[in-house]
């Protein structure tokens, strides 16, 4: 039986804090590949992303819509489990990504 106690409440803090900057396992496209590495495109887009570029700039630099660099960081958030395009660039920037 497991009592209230100090070290639980630390361990419990603990487990809490590392939750929240995991990352999801997936598996089966490239993109959800982490360990493979963003492919230039990539690349190109966190560095645009990180420079403060808005999604206007970045679509006239690739030549398509505001859409396709939506859907295109979408997909680098769920790639790297992040909720927000902060959490983007702390996730990219831990896998050696920026």
């Amino acid at each position: 039986m497991v009592h209230d106690s100090p070290l639980l409440g630390g361990l419990e803090r603990i487990f809490e804090a590392l939750w929240r900057i995991a990352v999801p396992i997936t598996g089966g496209t490239e993109l959800n590949d982490v360990t493979a590495g963003p492919s230039l495109e990539a690349k190109r887009l966190l560095t645009y992303l990180s420079a403060g570029l808005t999604d206007e700039s970045i679509a006239r630099e690739f030549g398509v819509s505001e859409r396709t660099i939506a859907r295109r960081i979408g997909r680098l958030q769920e790639a790297l489990g992040a909720q927000t395009r902060f959490q983007l660039g702390v996730q990219a920037s831990r896998q050696g990504w920026l």
